[in-house]
């Protein structure tokens, strides 16, 4: 600022253009709370937040993960920034998302997220809304160090009149949606429990999408501009996400630095900053000072996980490192291989390969009326057989009422002003020994491993 009121009205100056474009403003009427974190003022602006909201429990909460984040990068030292800005803008609708700055971040989420005066102190009692905000400030607050200062070689020079690729959202992105969640345990906002289960979340959504056996989290980057941020109903099945499949690429090189226990990865990450001067970064950079830190290559690592399409080891990962992983039936919706809408009646958004729907020849777009249960349910009077029964399904969870003990069920569906009958095979739920499609259909859950090894090391910790 260069000549301002009381209210933030005047006069500013940038340095250039870069500098006024990467500094958003809030006009109007907000709620605003200050705090510190390493010596250096931070602000917090939230707009549309009710009469109940809890605005000192945001700014503590805040106040712990900026400081985590700091110590993360420079131990004692000061980050490279003299303010920070937060800016909030909440509303009723399911919006949740957030652009980082320099010195700021723009955030938006629904207003039942924010913390409510009386609420209790343990922060997953407060609910997965307010858990979920929590970790968008935190990932955009990491993403000052990660991606705005330290950042791909591409990024050198922004060049405003067209799209800007690179094959790194996997490491910019993708590595700080690792320690988004990551750094909230560090600060003691949410326990080495309520973490397993975000992680859980987060291998859940990639080993849901049948898309991570055909692109590479490299090539998911480099698409962006097409592809990820103009989904379609078919995205899943040809596309996955740089942000959680590059969260648990980050977590392998983690898992596995720790159990040879030569390096972690936060060392790495200082490191790379250390080298790149906190500027352009290359893939060479990272896999050179893993090489240097760890005394051996990763570039077989780095070609499997990033630039191939195969199964991360993350089981294999976990388990040395004390995890022990535990599966649940899949909610039937995954077991089936749909993703719906039943605001009315269940309309079909996508169907992923590999599944009963897509076996059975369903289609995005389908409206699924109702199913018609086999003729074989019995016999009439004079021995005739039954006709089938058929009942209208309201909402996807109906099925298995109507549906029992019927492996297969015909589903009425009508598409493009036809009806099409087509032949469904249900998904086992109860299987001691499951099939490779029922291994499919199960989600994960993480657990400490009483018996794991006392030297092993958990990033949490």
């Amino acid at each position: 600022p260069v000549r301002i009121d009381a209210r933030g009205f005047g006069e500013y100056e940038a340095a250039g253009y870069d500098e006024l474009v990467d500094h958003p403003v809030e006009l109007g009427a907000f709620w605003s709370g200050d705090f510190k974190a390493g010596g250096v003022p931070h602000r917090f602006v939230v707009a549309g937040a009710p009469a109940s909201f809890d605005g000192q429990r945001l700014l503590r909460d805040a106040e712990q993960i900026c400081k985590t984040a700091i110590t993360f990068w420079h131990g004692k030292g000061k980050p490279p920034f003299d303010r920070y800005l937060f800016i909030l803008n909440t509303s009723g609708d399911p919006g949740y998302g957030g652009l980082e700055h320099r010195a700021s971040t723009a955030l938006v989420c629904n207003r039942a997220s924010l913390p409510r005066m009386g609420a209790p102190a343990d922060t997953a009692a407060v609910g997965e809304g307010y858990i979920s905000l929590l970790g968008l400030v935190s990932h955009e607050y990491f993403h000052a160090w990660n991606v705005k200062r330290l950042r791909p070689a591409e990024f050198a020079r922004y060049d405003y009149a067209r799209e800007n690729y690179t094959e790194l959202l996997w490491f910019f992105e993708g590595f700080t949606s690792y320690y988004d969640d990551l750094l909230l345990c560090r600060a003691g906002l949410v326990d080495d429990n309520a973490y397993l289960k975000i992680l859980a979340h987060t291998i859940n959504q990639v080993q849901q999408a049948p898309g991570r056996r055909v692109q590479s989290v490299a090539q998911a980057s480099f698409d962006a501009w097409q592809r990820y941020y103009r989904p379609d109903a078919y995205t899943p099945n040809t596309t996955i996400s740089y942000y959680s499949k590059g969260a648990l690429v980050a977590l392998c090189l983690d898992l596995a630095l720790r159990s040879e226990g030569k390096a972690t990865l936060d060392e790495v990450m200082r490191a790379l900053w250390q080298r790149c001067a906190a500027g352009p970064m290359q893939q060479v950079d990272l896999a050179q000072v893993l090489a240097r830190l760890a005394g051996r290559s990763f570039e077989r690592e780095l070609a499997d996980w990033v630039h191939g399409t195969g199964e991360l080891p993350l089981e294999r990962l976990l388990k040395v490192n004390g995890i022990r992983i535990e599966r649940d039936p899949a909610p039937l919706a995954q077991a089936l291989g749909l993703r719906v809408e039943e605001t009315r009646g269940i309309t079909i958004k996508m169907v992923l390969d590999g599944g009963p729907a897509a076996t059975a020849g369903m289609a995005a777009g389908d409206e699924w009326l109702a199913i018609e249960l086999p003729a074989t349910t019995g016999t009439g009077k004079a021995g005739t057989p039954v006709a089938p029964l058929a009942w209208r399904l309201n909402k996807l969870d109906e099925l298995p009422l109507f549906a029992g003990s019927a492996p297969t069920v015909t589903a009425l569906v009508a598409r493009d002003q036809r009806l099409l009958r087509l032949p469904l095979a249900l998904p086992a739920t109860t299987a001691t020994a499951p099939s490779a499609l029922q291994e499919r259909a199960s989600t994960w859950r993480l657990a400490r491993d009483r018996q794991a090894p006392a030297s092993s090391t958990w990033p949490g910790r």
